[in-house]
């Protein structure tokens, strides 16, 4: 939701699924990669009023510099990167339909909501029934709702917010909610059923139970064939917040830190675990990722390998820990003794060393200009 610059957090989340998308590319896999932008909000209406300036220009300049971020992270571009505000009529189709089938009303307030208890498998990702989910919620109890735990699928204008958050519809003037722009953007993009959703633990509830409601509520078949969702990060062992004064952009990192160290700091935990971030600890990161660096600037040049042999014990050593949920810690245990082994002498495994960690989007720097203070991953290799 671009309202203001990523957070480590984001840099969490983007980078275990560039993760998830370069091996299976890697592997033999054809592979759509949407990553959507929420563009609409009310966070980013608030903050476009706060300075004084357009929706479209705060969402353009926070989108310019999340393309900056990430790219300096080594994030490699997507196939789509869809715009909710350019999606909206596949939006009010998809509550068109949920409100026809009796699964979504309009409240007096003119909001339209999803009534979750007419839709019997809800609750089902996060595992806990409507009553169990009744009880721990944290949802304002509002007059107009069936539910406490109804949710939004379309907001009636208020008279305060601006034309261009205001789209004409059957229910009046409004604008979409968060829960149905990603089920819009994806099933327009990749069709119904797709294989893979991804993003963080803390979207598992409410945000993709509802998105598998409203989305099988409409369509009456399924949704995701598979939900994977990163784990936490924590600062210095505590949650990352603002008000604890431990909240750091991407840019606020990068200004100490290269973007590959970065980036290697977050591949050596496993996707699904969460993790602690710490200067110590990444400084830690980046004297390891010198390491490997060394190795190959030991090596010397090497030329490209066109292929890599997966039948190679190190190769298939690293191949087996990625097919076992991306497990990316045992691979990085092979990049290390490949390292090991070159400083040996074997200079003849700098070749797969290089191959290998492309397919993690790592060591593909000139050695020597890394060792002497390089910036980053050079963003001519991401695509």
């Amino acid at each position: 939701t671009v309202y203001d610059q990523c957070h480590l957090g984001h840099a969490r989340m983007v980078l275990a699924f560039d993760m998830v998308y370069r091996w299976l590319l890697a592997s033999g896999w054809r592979v759509t990669y949407v990553r959507n932008i929420t563009d609409i909000e009310d966070k980013i209406i608030r903050r476009a009023l706060e300075r004084g300036i357009s929706i479209r220009a705060l969402t353009d300049e926070m989108i310019t510099g999340m393309h900056r971020d990430f790219a300096a992270l080594g994030a490699a571009v997507p196939t789509h990167e869809p715009r909710a505000t350019d999606y909206v009529p596949q939006m009010l189709q998809l509550i068109d339909r949920l409100h026809d089938k009796g699964l979504a009303y309009q409240a007096s307030g003119g909001d339209v909501n999803f009534a979750v208890r007419r839709f019997p498998a809800y609750g089902r990702l996060s595992g806990k029934s409507l009553d169990e989910l009744r009880a721990g919620e944290r949802v304002a109890v509002q007059d107009d709702k069936e539910d406490p735990l109804d949710f939004v699928l379309w907001k009636a204008s208020k008279p305060d917010e601006p034309e261009e958050a205001r789209w004409s519809s059957r229910y009046g003037p409004g604008r979409p909610g968060w829960h149905i722009e990603c089920s819009a953007m994806s099933c327009a993009l990749l069709g119904e059923p797709f294989d893979i959703h991804g993003g963080g633990m803390d979207l598992q509830f409410p945000h993709h139970e509802n998105e598998i409601a409203q989305s099988e509520g409409a369509s009456g078949g399924p949704f995701v064939r598979t939900w994977m969702h990163n784990g936490f990060l924590n600062i210095d062992d505590t949650k990352m917040s603002k008000s604890l004064g431990n909240f750091f952009t991407i840019a606020d990192v990068l200004k100490r830190f290269d973007g590959e160290s970065v980036r290697f700091f977050m591949l050596r935990t496993h996707y699904r675990s969460p993790f602690n971030f710490s200067d110590t600890v990444l400084e830690e990161t980046r004297s390891s990722l010198k390491r490997l660096y060394t190795a190959l600037e030991t090596a010397g040049p090497v030329a490209p390998l066109a292929g890599i042999d997966w039948a190679e014990p190190r190769a298939a050593a690293f191949k087996a820990a990625m097919d076992d949920d991306f497990n990316t810690p045992g691979a990085v245990a092979v990049l290390f003794d490949l390292a090991s082994a070159i400083n040996r002498g074997q200079t003849g495994d700098a070749a797969l060393l290089r191959a290998l960690g492309a397919t993690l989007g790592l060591l593909q720097q000139d050695p020597v200009t890394y060792l002497q203070g390089g910036s980053g991953v050079d963003e001519a290799a991401i695509q």
